[in-house]
């Protein structure tokens, strides 16, 4: 066997390369490149040597680092839904964050909940031949849909928003437990008509999160009253609608669990705007803890979503499966935990609204 030449990179501190194996084996550092990935184009002699080469000099080969090297680009898609609610807005920076830490360019593009927009985006990311895409499908969107708009074979990473059916990673907070969580705590303070407002049954977030309602009034023996579901656009116009239609009830509900944050916003302000002083005469919780959560008036309770740590799991993920990671490995569903503000009321006095 060739031996290293005096003064090769192996022996001196540091990293081996392949560089190191094909001087050390008396190859070219191709025919390595070819061992490594397996290649039945060299003679067994010749791997052999090459073996020997790395196990001499302590080589590693670390296969995913060569699979992001391998990536087609370094441009990676995030595509959202509704970049007009400030969530979205700060799981992209989160993502975009982790992304460009790793390596990657980050390519941005709105839908505006837009299915027929979104097909556009898709097209177009694969235009850009994109090393692979983290999207929150639209409203509306259909999971076979997407299977046929995004070959299977560019990696891609569903994020908020669950798409049934779906072999794709899914990386979002835990929306039943987050919203069992927050109704509990109005139940512990003494509410028992508790509304959810917000989103619709098209949407799984809104299904899970509607989920976790019923969840907490059935463990403490309440039957969930279906009425006290108002389905509005999750905005904060929705917001005001529901409780203009909540309170025109014969028995309007003590206590508004939201679907999100801004829903809740909306809500607080048209309470105020009746004179009924939310966190003292009703309580209100949102989800998301977005940054003007805490800005609110009164500072909003709310479900934190912990955003950064999704986006960082999103870019994580969206790696993994360029790494060729096994996809159902790379799900995650994050913990989401209750922040207690002013909006809920630390000490209910069973006073409904009139």
């Amino acid at each position: 066997m060739p031996s290293a030449p005096k003064g090769d990179s192996a022996d001196r501190v540091g990293r081996v390369t392949i560089v190191d194996v094909a001087r050390r084996a008396g190859v070219s550092k191709s025919t390595v490149s070819l061992v490594l990935s397996g290649s039945e184009l060299v003679a067994e002699a010749t791997k052999l040597r090459v073996n020997e080469a790395m196990g001499a000099l302590g080589y590693v080969y670390h296969r995913g680092a060569a699979s992001l090297r391998a990536a087609s680009s370094d441009l990676v898609g995030m595509i959202m839904g509704d970049l007009n609610n400030p969530f979205f807005a700060e799981l992209t920076a989160g993502i975009e964050d982790a992304l460009f830490q790793r390596g990657f360019t980050p390519i941005l593009a709105n839908t505006s909940e837009d299915i027929v927009r979104q097909a556009q985006v898709l097209r177009a990311m694969r235009e850009h031949n994109v090393a692979g895409i983290i999207i929150s499908p639209a409203r509306g969107t259909d999971t076979w849909a997407l299977a046929q708009q995004w070959p299977s074979h560019i990696p891609a990473v569903i994020t908020m928003r669950r798409m049934i059916g779906s072999s794709l990673p899914y990386i979002g907070p835990d929306n039943q437990k987050g919203e069992r969580d927050a109704v509990e705590h109005l139940l512990k303070l003494g509410h028992r008509r508790i509304a959810f407002i917000g989103g619709d049954d098209s949407m799984t977030t809104q299904r899970e999160r509607v989920a976790g309602w019923r969840d907490a009034l059935n463990g403490w023996g309440l039957a969930a009253d279906e009425s006290l579901i108002f389905e509005v656009p999750p905005t904060r116009d929705g917001g005001r609608v529901a409780i203009e239609r909540a309170l025109d009830g014969p028995q309007p509900p003590t206590a508004f669990a939201c679907y999100n944050d801004i829903v809740a916003m909306g809500a607080t302000r048209a309470l105020a705007l009746r004179g009924i002083v939310v966190g003292r005469d009703v309580a209100v919780v949102g989800f998301d803890d977005i940054a003007d959560a805490e800005h609110n008036a009164p500072p909003l309770t709310t479900v934190s979503a912990h955003t950064r740590e999704m986006g960082m799991r999103c870019a994580e993920g969206l790696l993994g499966l360029i790494r060729r990671e096994d996809p159902a490995s790379l799900s995650f569903a994050g913990d989401a935990s209750l922040i207690v503000r002013e909006s809920c009321g630390a000490r209910f006095q069973g006073r409904g609204v009139s």
